[in-house]
């Protein structure tokens, strides 16, 4: 008589009937999914279809309403971050979560700090742990170094590095790769990969579908906190999973190039910001989309900081139209006509213990709603409440805290800020980082909106596929400079790289 099959061991994580609510939102109802050991699962659906609320659950930073974790077979509870830690799971957020007066090691051993003797840290142990960890990750960055003083990308990194630090079994990445440039990616991909070998399991949330069909064994779809489905990765097209996320098509990336160019907006000459930015001199048209790549650390959001007044320059001059001009404050640019749209929401963007309705009118506030000294709150309401139908903002109402959006409604709201004040010049950094693809187009639509009706828009971003859709013409630069800039009917990836990433003699 032959021996019975040996029965298949547990999945490593099973969710059964999750649910949770928050005050006026069904962030989830009834989802169940499963996770295998050594296999990554895509997490995708739109902005606020409950991704990171699930994610949350799993990594015990909220509890659901209703639903089990069953953990390698056993039911879990999972009642803090510490306690899902216990269990080896770990979570990298999508807004990062690191403290910048700290510095790179603190950050990545913090309440797990190498003691010497007399129970205080051993600074020289902790650095050398975490160089090696870093090594292990192919990162050049100083275990010393504060974190505030790192560019976004590089922060990215270390949020990584301090995830994989812990011996976890399961791990939950929220958009790992959304400040990261194709290099540093690739990196993670192989980290992911040999984590992958090593057994490990892994929820992989993202909007880059490229990014699913080269990690992901299983992809689930969420739509509006249900789960719709779950496929083996390859057997949905691009088009089948966009329809199972938003339920409808989606409009055509625009034509950018059909915008009529006008007269010179904004003006910029020798530019300079001691040990950022060098000799930057360009020009942006009415009407027109300047797109502006270049590598991590080549300058290019120390330049959209300058234009809005938030660092001194020291040498160099400014023109809005044909008027030349001092930009030393944001207040000074918003007089001017600019709005700026910053890439980290997070930290330099929303008011995250204020109101919706507050991130909105807080620009324009006092310039339009004030008379004689008395707020004309139902007029300011109206506006803001007109802007947010505009941009499809999810919530149940402007009343509900900001940081209660997903991070995609998060970035809808901080560009509807800066549309309310009209802006004749409008500077983008990362307008699309970490929103969804029926979002991106919404916005990419409205960017190509706005400069058919006139506004000049400098475009910042890292994707180099939205940067040569979008633009007219496409700036480069790089440690700082502007290595040169191309005509879009003559620009591809390739030209903008060897601008990027090389000194032409």
């Amino acid at each position: 008589m032959s021996p019975e099959p040996a029965a298949a061991p547990p999945p490593l994580l099973e969710l059964r009937r999750v649910s949770k609510s928050f005050p006026g939102v069904a962030a989830l109802e009834d989802v169940s999914l499963e996770l295998r050991r050594g296999t990554v699962h895509g997490l995708i659906g739109e902005n606020g279809a409950g991704k990171s609320t699930l994610m949350k659950i799993v990594a015990g930073v909220c509890a659901p309403d209703s639903g089990e974790l069953r953990l390698a077979g056993r039911s879990v509870r999972l009642s803090s971050p510490r306690a899902a830690l216990a269990h080896g799971i770990v979570m990298i957020h999508q807004e990062l979560n690191l403290m910048p007066s700290m510095s790179v090691a603190e950050n990545i051993w913090i309440r797990r700090e190498p003691l010497n003797a007399l129970r205080l840290v051993n600074h020289r142990e902790l650095n050398r742990k975490t160089r090696a960890l870093l090594d292990e990750l192919t990162i050049d960055i100083d275990p010393a170094t504060e974190v505030g003083v790192l560019p976004i990308a590089l922060r990215q990194m270390v949020e990584i590095a301090r995830a994989l630090s812990y011996a976890s079994q399961l791990l939950i990445m929220d958009e790992p790769t959304s400040a990261l440039t194709e290099r540093d990616a690739e990196r993670l991909f192989a980290v992911i990969r040999e984590l992958k070998a090593r057994g490990v399991g892994i929820f992989y949330v993202t909007h880059r579908m490229e990014e699913l069909a080269a990690l992901a064994d299983e992809i689930s779809v969420l739509r509006d906190g249900r789960h719709v489905g779950t496929s083996r990765a390859g057997d949905l097209s691009r088009d089948a999973l966009i329809r199972l996320m938003v339920g409808r098509e989606l409009p055509a990336l625009p034509a950018a190039a059909t915008a009529i160019r006008g007269p010179a907006a904004l003006r910029v000459r020798g530019l300079e910001v001691a040990g950022e930015l060098h000799e930057v001199s360009f020009e942006l048209h009415a009407g027109e989309i300047l797109g502006v790549a270049g590598l991590v650390g080549s300058g290019r959001s120390e330049l959209a900081a300058a234009l809005f007044g938030l660092t001194r320059r020291t040498a160099g001059s400014i023109e809005v139209r044909g008027t030349e001009v001092t930009l030393d404050s944001p207040q000074a640019a918003i007089a001017c006509g600019l709005g700026f749209v910053t890439e980290d929401r997070k930290d330099t963007g929303c008011f995250l213990g204020l109101s919706i309705l507050e991130n909105l009118e807080i620009a324009v506030l006092d310039r339009d709603f004030v008379r004689g000294g008395f707020v004309r709150a139902t007029a300011a309401r109206e506006a803001c409440e007109r802007m947010a139908r505009l941009l499809r903002v999810k919530t149940p109402g402007l009343d509900e805290r900001i940081e209660n959006l997903s991070g995609g409604n998060q970035q809808k709201v901080l560009l509807g800020r800066w549309l309310l004040t009209r802006p004749g010049i409008l500077i983008l950094d990362e307008p699309t980082r970490g929103v969804d693809v029926a979002a991106k187009a919404e916005i990419h639509a409205l960017i190509a909106q706005l400069a058919a009706e006139g506004t000049a828009v400098l475009m910042i971003s890292s994707e180099l596929p939205e940067i040569l859709a979008m633009s007219h013409r496409i700036m480069v630069m790089r440690q700082g400079r502007v290595s040169g800039v191309l005509e879009r009917a003559v620009a591809d990836q390739v030209a903008i790289m060897e601008l990027a990433a090389w000194t032409r003699a």
